[in-house]
């Protein structure tokens, strides 16, 4: 996690802070805490739902999720019976008072699920955890192929208002050399088929920095995406992770050199495609995020990520409270997540009313988490805010890194006052600022992590 620099500039892409801190870093909880315990002081009026749906038809070779490729005869309804369960466990122990202001099905893919399997997970989330799909926003994420009218037509029905498809390129030698076997044809087929089931947002996933992807064809790629005019697109650099389907083939050398080069790549064409969107009347949310002015708000603004709860279930699932965030072993390799699977749908409800994995949030971890999911936002964080919950002011708890970033160019010197925001070159660097701001011991969790 050490911090290596091009040239006299960091490099821009070290790590995607998705969550802090990084699964990578829990470890088996030897007292094996009791959730109801757990979750007995928390606040619970505006919990995040999370359910997480471990198959794909394929993985795609950039993948590191939590998935296996396909499922035996049986074991999607197993794995549904043992999710049934984990939501009677967990929400006996988060109590009655609990509420959900936010749900959201991932994966995996969740549309691996048929019509019905569909109809059953959306019916765990509201019998079995209480959560009103109608009421709340709700995310689901696809893939073109399993992107089927009548799965759509169930999601639509039960009040999903947002469909992320996985498109990564519409140039179909682009989508192979990720080892993503799809047409475009296919693709927008499926696009077809989530605009006529009337979901109200579409998000558009796009990678940069694929092997034979030259700047006209990542425009290519993006103009094939605005033509349906998505509500959302996320642009994500392509990373090359240990223990994935690229992991495994790629072999460059000097690996230093190639490096250099491949950031200086994918940095030019997130330039180039933040500006194209930019251009075409979207608004920048974060590095990855940008959504099309004037889209209506879909609710959940009650819920907030630097400081409310999340419930998670399923075996690749993880959950939040204040003191510990927890979920169940985690694994890259196919056969070590086949064999957490095969675990998870053999457990009975008892097993699943206790927390397994996890790491203890301190005082400085959730300070340094708050600032994350902060300032990686474009709109950034009112000091304000941090200094109520915390005590102190963000440049008092962190002053060596946020002079750092000064320093930089990375902080916008004409925000407002009061407000910490970064410059547009500071978001173009989020993968390089997100693990500066790693504790030293969530570091040497993760640099311990044996990657399995």
């Amino acid at each position: 996690m050490n911090i290596s620099t091009l040239g006299s500039t960091v490099r821009p892409y070290q790590s995607y802070v998705y969550a802090y801190p990084h699964k990578t870093a829990y470890r088996p909880l030897a007292e094996r805490p009791a959730l109801r315990a757990l979750w007995a002081a928390e606040p619970k009026d505006a919990l995040s739902l999370y359910l997480h749906i471990p198959f794909c038809e394929v993985r795609c070779g950039f993948c590191n999720l939590f998935t296996r490729i396909g499922a035996p005869e049986g074991l999607v309804t197993a794995y549904l019976d043992a999710l049934e369960r984990q939501a009677g466990a967990v929400r006996e122990a988060l109590g009655e008072e609990a509420r959900f202001a936010a749900a959201a099905f991932g994966g995996g893919t969740p549309t691996f699920l048929e019509a019905a399997e569909l109809e059953r997970l959306c019916d765990i989330a509201e019998k079995g955890m209480g959560a009103d799909l109608a009421a709340v926003p709700l995310s689901v994420e696809a893939s073109p192929a399993t992107a089927t009218a009548d799965r759509l037509a169930v999601l639509a029905g039960r009040g999903t208002t947002r469909l992320s498809l996985g498109v990564q390129s519409f140039v179909d030698a682009e989508a192979r050399s990720a080892v993503r076997p799809q047409r475009r044809a296919d693709v927008e087929a499926a696009l077809s088929r989530i605009r006529d089931a009337g979901i109200p947002v579409l998000n558009i996933d796009l990678i940069y920095g694929i092997d034979g992807q030259t700047e006209d064809s990542w425009r290519r790629s993006l103009d094939a995406a605005l033509a349906w005019r998505p509500e959302e697109l996320y642009l994500y650099p392509l990373y090359v992770r240990p223990l994935t389907g690229l992991g495994r083939k790629e072999v460059r050398e000097p690996e230093a050199e190639w490096d250099a080069e491949w950031d200086e790549r994918r940095l030019r064409l997130y330039r180039s495609g933040r500006d194209h969107l930019l251009a075409h009347g979207y608004e920048q949310v974060s590095m990855r995020m940008f959504r099309a002015q004037g889209v209506p708000a879909t609710g959940g603004e009650d819920h907030a990520c630097q400081t409310d709860g999340m419930v998670g279930l399923g075996c690749g699932a993880r959950s939040y409270t204040s003191a510990l965030h927890y979920s169940f072993d985690y694994a890259v390799d196919m056969r070590e997540i086949r064999g957490i699977i095969d675990d998870y749908v053999s457990r009975p409800a008892a097993d699943f009313a206790r927390a397994e994995h996890g790491l203890r949030m301190t005082g400085d971890e959730a300070r340094r988490r708050h600032l994350l999911q902060s300032v990686l936002q474009a709109e950034g964080m009112e000091s304000a805010g941090y200094r109520a919950r915390f005590g102190a002011d963000p440049a008092e708890d962190f002053p060596v890194e946020l002079a750092r970033f000064a320093a930089r160019g990375w902080l916008d010197p004409g925000a407002a006052p009061g407000r910490l925001r970064l410059s547009p070159e500071g978001l173009a660097h989020s993968d390089a600022l997100g693990p500066e701001l790693f504790s030293p011991a969530v570091r040497a969790a993760m640099a311990a992590y044996d990657l399995k």
